[in-house]
């Protein structure tokens, strides 16, 4: 049974879903359109047999609040920690996606004592070149452009189901739920409003604002990555060098995934949390 809540957090209202007892395991999920109910769901139930699954909407995503001010992978990875000490969890395993993943490695770092172990998948942070080089710059310099596809994926399960292209590896093989769910958070008001704020803190004209390349040798924390073998975002042999610079990492690689393994494979990405959690 999924329980749905809401916490105040640093003054801003902060909404999470809870499954299960024992151990906590927190997934944190990725960005553009999501919240915990659009990437988690398919795993969360897979670990709720034996864990506490806390998931919360990030700030400004899903039910949370869109609360003022910039949206970087610092402020966000406050407002978890804050959540985490308002739950009392304890050290928990602490997972993350894309936005997500780079969220946990920012709360892994600043805050180890709230970690016990960490699963960073497919995580943003692990280089500073954009995908697109200065396109992708210009586009978040020019919010129009994602103000538009929104409104066109309102209209459109077609265009919403044509545009996560992108971040799977096979699209026919995409769940009809994975669709559903993204095509009714893009209805919400503030869809993509959290997303564009992130692109304002995070996207420069010199690349991605927030890289660990520098910090992953900090990292005090057990920690096992998991990344798709084509995911275009964040190339493969980016999460290799990571994984050779944190302390003792491990690295899986899931061979029939691009950028949004919770989804594509949920078999795969439970059993790489279930592991890392029975390894704490």
């Amino acid at each position: 049974m999924v329980s749905d809540s809401v916490a105040s957090v640093d003054g801003v209202d902060v909404h999470y879903q809870t499954a299960g007892e024992g151990h906590p395991v927190v997934l944190l999920h990725g960005g553009i359109i999501d919240a915990a109910h659009v990437s988690w769901p398919p795993v969360r139930e897979r670990l709720a047999a034996d864990y506490r699954v806390v998931a919360p909407d990030l700030l400004g995503y899903g039910e949370s609040e869109l609360a003022p001010g910039p949206y970087s992978i610092p402020r966000h990875a406050d407002v978890v920690a804050s959540l985490l000490d308002g739950l009392d969890c304890g050290p928990v395993t602490l997972v993350g996606t894309s936005l997500g993943g780079a969220v946990a490695i920012q709360v892994a770092l600043e805050r180890p004592a709230l970690v016990e172990t960490l699963v960073p998948l497919d995580p943003y942070g692990l280089g500073e070149r954009l995908p697109n080089g200065t396109l992708s710059y210009l586009l978040a310099e020019v919010q129009v452009c994602n103000r538009v596809a929104i409104a066109a994926f309102r209209r459109s399960r077609r265009l919403t189901r044509a545009s996560l292209a992108g971040i799977v590896h096979d699209l026919d093989a995409l769940p009809a739920d994975a669709v559903d769910a993204v095509h009714s958070e893009v209805q919400r008001p503030t869809a993509g409003a959290a997303f564009r704020r992130f692109r304002e803190a995070e996207v420069t004209s010199d690349g991605y604002r927030t890289t660990f390349l520098d910090r992953f040798e900090a990292l005090s924390v057990p920690t096992v990555l998991g990344h798709g073998a084509h995911d275009e975002l964040f190339p493969l042999p980016w999460a290799e060098r990571a994984a050779d610079r944190i302390p003792d990492a491990d690295l899986r690689v899931f061979e029939d995934c691009g950028h949004w393994a919770p989804r594509e494979d949920p078999d795969a990405v439970a059993a790489l949390v279930s592991d890392a959690a029975a390894g704490r």
